[in-house]
């Protein structure tokens, strides 16, 4: 009986808690400034290690250690790090656990079952996304103010930085089993503010998907832009080390963990990109 009502007791705290969050939420757009966060999504690693007070954020995803993917390996080994399972991140008693919406379905239903407010953000597929996450992650921490003043920053440099070019070489993005990104993804997006004219719209591709190698050639971009391989025998990468595609490669541009997220380091990666621009003009 006193286990039974111990459970009963737990679970109704839980169930006020989460009341009280959501009422502080509906309250004229307010957030309880959550005590303990833990981010279990690579692109909320970084925003939140951008916002939060010291001592806020608790924990990270292993990711934000990867440098492969993160651009805040060294801020990230502050905190301790989860792999997103359910029970490793109750353990750690958050008030707020920061997700992103393809985080397994599994975790997000088991925490929430569990009473925890875990809030779900997209990944980023614009430029715009990058001011409208600071905001976000901003008033989730309770600093709305911070968020705001970082997202107008942001969009400041980004007005300076984008390229006003009158002939714009082609380029295309080329990944793993021939995926590329067009001009409504953020790296396509990055690749216009650069300078560049995307060779994925010109074939129809406004989002993403895979552009077949024969179709990359006879296209005859300026140059193709790919991602770092990963090591390791992948037969996905094994079309980057075409050599169809050796003629087609000017310059040292590859996405990198700038490129990743929805963070104001996409800025570097405009900035780098503009310079292999400006040297292939040289040309």
């Amino acid at each position: 009986m006193r286990a039974a009502t111990a459970r009963f007791m737990s679970g109704s705290m839980r169930g006020f808690k989460r009341l009280a969050l959501g009422l502080c939420l509906i309250a004229g757009g307010a957030w309880a400034e959550p005590a303990r966060v833990v981010s279990i999504n690579l692109c909320t690693d970084q925003l939140a290690m951008m916002l939060a007070d010291p001592g806020q954020l608790v924990a990270v995803s292993h990711l934000a250690r990867d440098r492969r993917s993160s651009t805040m390996v060294a801020q990230a080994k502050a905190y301790s790090i989860t792999y997103g399972r359910a029970e490793e991140v109750f353990l750690k008693a958050p008030d707020l656990v920061l997700a992103g919406t393809y985080t397994t379905q599994a975790t997000v239903d088991l925490l929430q079952g569990l009473g925890v407010e875990v809030a779900l953000l997209a990944p980023p597929s614009s430029l715009a996304d990058v001011g409208d996450n600071l905001r976000e992650v901003g008033r989730l921490l309770g600093h709305p103010a911070r968020g705001e003043a970082m997202a107008a920053a942001f969009e400041a440099d980004l007005a300076a930085l984008r390229a006003d070019v009158v002939r714009r070489p082609r380029a295309a993005l080329y990944y793993a089993n021939g995926y590329t990104g067009g001009d409504r993804s953020l790296a396509g997006e990055i690749l216009v503010a650069a300078g560049f004219a995307n060779v994925a719209a010109e074939v129809d591709l406004t989002d993403a998907g895979r552009l077949p190698l024969e179709q990359l050639i006879q296209a005859a971009p300026d140059t193709v832009i790919t991602g770092r391989p990963y090591p390791g025998n992948s037969r996905a990468e094994e079309i980057l080390a075409h050599p169809a595609l050796d003629g087609l490669r000017r310059g040292g541009a590859v996405t990198d963990a700038d490129w990743v997220c929805g963070t104001p380091h996409v800025l570097r990666a405009i900035a780098g990109l503009a310079d292999e621009r400006r040297a292939l003009e040289a040309e």
